[in-house]
């Protein structure tokens, strides 16, 4: 017993200073308010893009916290529209942020990741869904946002991408908050539909699923692995392996 918990706090406390340590060299200390929040080119035009298409996508939070966590949010864009729609979930004003940042656009510096795409008829069908997880959740007024253990802009996509099973795909192990139990529900199916995760109020959790993989939750530390696209997750660090997306 003694032997896995010193493997558990290794685990847990060496990936995120290893992560500390990029923080402290200069890989992300910038000045929030100077900070790039420009179009990163992940997206073509809308105008020029007459597909229907739905995107996730999470990058490095703020400030020191982006040691830890990273930031989500979704796109979405109907066949034929002029332009995207974005929908974050933020600690200020009414949280549901609409076209608040740009689309695609940097987060404070950080270059977003991408998480999931749909396009074409597939993320047609999804958008509704989307649209209504979003205008349906209920965690929605001023006030309710709380960075840890959530709910927060992770918990906020967890409970949409809950709505699109069919995009079949899982948050980074660095989304904190993404096990926040959003619906009330201590044990619940997973957003991706294909398995079962228990948490206590997002601070010790365990997931298992064929998309999600096998993860342990610590006060929101993520550790697991991902037998489907093969890789480890880690605290601080994320996901080592193939990429889940």
């Amino acid at each position: 017993m003694r032997r896995f918990v010193l493997i558990l706090l290794l685990l847990l406390i060496v990936p995120i200073a290893v992560s500390a340590g990029k923080y402290w060299l200069g890989d992300r200390s910038v000045d929030w308010q100077s900070a790039d929040r420009s179009s990163a080119g992940l997206l073509p035009l809308a105008a020029q893009h007459p597909d229907a298409l739905v995107r996730v996508f999470a990058a490095r939070t703020v400030r020191w916290r982006g040691i830890f966590a990273v930031h989500s949010w979704i796109v979405v864009k109907p066949a034929n529209a002029s332009r995207y729609t974005r929908y974050d979930y933020t600690a200020w004003g009414a949280p549901i942020r609409v076209n608040g940042f740009v689309a695609d656009g940097r987060w404070f510096g950080d270059e977003p990741q991408l998480i999931a795409a749909a396009d074409g008829e597939a993320a047609a069908v999804m958008i509704p869904k989307i649209e209504a997880a979003v205008k349906g959740y209920r965690l929605a007024a001023y006030g309710d946002y709380r960075a840890w253990p959530g709910p927060n802009s992770n918990t906020f996509v967890a409970a949409v991408l809950a709505a699109v099973p069919e995009l079949r795909t899982t948050l980074p192990p660095t989304a904190i908050g993404k096990d926040y139990p959003w619906d009330n529900d201590w044990i619940a199916w997973t957003p991706s539909g294909t398995g079962v995760r228990a948490t206590l109020g997002g601070y010790l959790g365990l997931t298992l699923g064929w998309i999600e993989g096998l993860e342990l939750n610590v006060l929101g530390a993520v550790i697991g692995v991902d037998l489907r696209r093969p890789a480890i997750k880690l605290p601080g660090l994320g996901r080592i392996g193939v990429s889940a997306a």
